[in-house]
């Protein structure tokens, strides 16, 4: 397992974007929202298992600084740990869309937002089972 980030793992597409944000399914687990759907129009086989969009609040964090250092650490916790949801992924030939933004009102330590990071993949996984899976959508 390679531990990038690539280009082709980001979300885009503005219309892809209004998709998921329209009819995925979400939960929270403090201090993430994490918002999520089945991708049925990726038209490459080496395409991507996770395509994701990481944001954080402007009305929160009033400071740039604060919004890049937050997403900079938020996409150093999904670039270490994303094993955990796509070997999963990869096992049942599933392809997702996720957003993942930061709610939390104030900055959090680093390893903190890891620790929440590996939770939010741990669930994101048993979610994706039980909507995509469990249910044969």
């Amino acid at each position: 397992m390679s531990y990038t980030f690539k280009k082709e793992e980001r979300l885009c597409s503005k219309r892809l974007i209004e998709s998921l944000f329209h009819n995925g399914s979400s939960f929270v687990l403090y201090p993430y929202r994490v918002v999520f759907i089945r991708s049925n129009d990726l038209d490459s086989v080496n395409a991507p298992m996770v395509r994701c969009i990481l944001s954080v609040s402007k009305r929160r964090f009033k400071r740039a600084v604060d919004r890049n250092f937050l997403k900079r650490h938020m996409r150093e916790a999904y670039r270490l740990q994303k094993a955990i949801l796509t070997g999963f992924l990869d096992e049942h030939s599933l392809h997702l869309l996720v957003a993942f933004q930061y709610v939390g009102k104030e900055m959090l330590p680093s390893a903190q937002l890891h620790q929440r990071m590996e939770l939010v993949l741990g669930r994101l996984k048993d979610e994706s089972t039980k909507r995509y899976l469990e249910m044969g959508d």
